[in-house]
This record gives structure tokens, sequence and C-alpha cells, in this order.
């Protein structure tokens, strides 16, 4: 039975990153034909959709009364995302940092996370907390707004497909109606799992639903680093992470208050704040004043990825 469940997560994953392909390029072709620019749409509907698998599985999980698996779907996508999906990429290239990055986004994102560390430091998380999340979300907004406004990111906008008025609403519409489907079944077999093996659903959404809902953002990363777009194998990263910590884990909060463990603050959002205390300060310490860059490289990749071992390990030895 329990292998059964492992195979429903694995169809349940690849049919949550499938439709959400489809979801966000029927959305980009709908906002294109609605008279969006490209370099606008890759700053919102894609920013927003490659967080869509985090989402969706959050709201789900809200619903059906599972929100430790969405909370530790959060908080476990940010850190597979820093020290997984960074540090593989930085072990196939180096990345080079653009001062934005390194000294606008990579602090907010920081600062996010020392924020939530504030709310939920009675280990509650209420309505009251995920409504100041979400007033924090707006703040970033913000800043994608401030992107709009420079030239060098048409370079980096994703292509998006010629779809006619017709495919692109059957693109958008499969596509929403599979991610909500794939996302509930995956709950209910990660709920099913966690119950068979008599662990909590934190461990099974800071695990096995973090890992697969971050793939997306491994795959992009990678071919984005090997086509030489380091900025937005950057971006994504730092754009998915802020919409983690601000809007996946306040959904489980805007349905009632949601008692957290104590290993939620002291382990599991430290090490989010760790892996992106090493990344900003990694960033930091190759920033090259003369050439107004930076540039990160395989050395912070290996300690990214040693991180990211670590914390396994501190999961297999948690209760």
């Amino acid at each position: 039975m329990l292998l059964g469940y492992v195979a429903v997560i694995a169809a349940g994953l690849a049919a949550l990153v499938w439709s959400a392909d489809r979801f966000v390029d029927g959305a980009s072709a709908i906002a294109q034909r609605a008279g969006l620019t490209p370099m606008l749409i890759g700053l919102t509907v894609v920013s927003v959709g490659t967080s869509a698998p985090e989402i969706l599985i959050s709201i789900t999980a809200a619903v059906t009364g599972s929100g430790t698996l969405a909370v530790g779907n959060a908080l476990g996508s940010n850190i597979a995302n820093i020290g997984l999906v960074l540090g593989v990429t930085l072990l196939i290239t180096p990345l080079a940092m653009r001062r934005g990055t390194t000294f606008i986004d990579l602090p907010l994102l920081i600062a996010s996370v020392l924020f939530t560390a504030w709310l939920i430091w009675d280990l509650e998380l209420s309505r009251g907390d995920s409504f100041f999340l979400l007033c924090a979300l707006s703040f970033f907004f913000l800043r994608i707004a401030q992107h709009v406004k420079d030239p060098s990111i048409d370079a980096l906008t994703p292509s998006i497909p010629k779809l006619s008025a017709t495919q692109a609403w059957l693109s958008f519409s499969g596509g929403l109606i599979l991610l909500i489907a794939s996302s509930r079944v995956l709950v209910w077999s990660a709920t099913q799992i966690a119950v068979a093996l008599g662990v909590s659903e934190l461990i099974i959404g800071l695990t096995i639903v973090a890992v697969g809902t971050s793939l997306p953002e491994l795959a992009a990363s990678v071919m984005s680093a090997i086509k030489g777009h380091a900025d937005m194998a950057i971006g994504a990263v730092v754009g998915s992470n802020m919409f983690n910590i601000l809007l996946v884990l306040a959904i489980p909060g805007l349905w009632g208050n949601l008692i957290l463990d104590p290993e939620v603050l002291s382990r599991d959002l430290a090490t989010v704040f760790l892996t992106t205390l090493l990344l900003a300060l990694a960033a930091l310490w190759g920033w090259n004043r003369e050439k107004g860059s930076g540039e990160l490289r395989r050395g912070t990749g290996f300690a990214l990825l040693l991180c990211y071992a670590g914390y396994y390990f501190w999961l297999l030895d948690s209760p």
C-alpha cells in the first residue's frame, strides 16, 4: 500500500509540474492579447506561475485541515530552492550577480524571513499574521514594478508562446483544473504516507512535497545558467522564495489559527534564515566594485549543498 501512495505522489508531482507549465503558457498568452508587454508578463504572470504548485498545495492542504503540511511545503521549498536548486546550479557554472539582486532583493528576502519569525514567535499562525504577510508581499510587487523601468530586464524576459485565443483559454483553464486536481491528490497521498510511516505531516511537507514542488525551479535555473542567463536563475529562486514565505505560508492562517510545532521556528525557519544569509554573504563577498557586478562561485554551491544535506540529517534526528 505504501508503494502505491508513493506512485500516486510521483504521478501527482508530474501532473502538477506539467499543468503549471500549461497554466503559465495560457495565462501569458491571454495577458499578451490583453495588451501587457512581454517584460511585465514575465515579471508578474510567470513569477507567480512558478509558485503555482506551492500555492495550490497550500490552499488544498488548508481546506482539508492539513495546514502543517502547507507550512512544511512553504519552508521546505525555500530551503530546497537555495540549498538544492542554487547549489546544483552553481556546481554546473558560476553565476553573475546584478547590483539590484545583491543589495536590494536578497536583503529584502532576509527581512521577510525575520518578519515572519517575529509574527510566529508565539508558535501560532493567525489570520492577523497572514494578513500582515500578504501586506508585506505588496512591497515586493513594488520592487517588481521598479524592474519594469529597467531596460536590461528585456533580455531576461522568457518567451511567450504564440497561441490562438481558443488555445490560450484551453491551456489556461485546463492547466488550472489539472493543477487543482493534482494538488488535491498529492495532499491526500502525502497525508496517507505520513499516517503509514507514523511521521508528522510537517516532515512530509518539508521533504517529499517540498522537493517535488521545487523541481520546476531546479530545471529553470539549470537551463538558464547553461544558456548564460544567470540573472534569470537567481531571480527565479529569489522570487519563488519571496512568494513562498509571504504568500504560500500565509494561506493556511486564512482558514483559522494554526498552532505550530516548536521545530517550525527553531529548526525549519532558522534553516531558511541561515541558508538565505549564506547566499547573501556569498553575493557580497563576490562583489567587484570596479566591474559593478558580482559572482557566485562553485565553492558557494558546495557550501549550500552541504547545508542542505545537514538539514536533512537534522530532520532524521527529529522525533
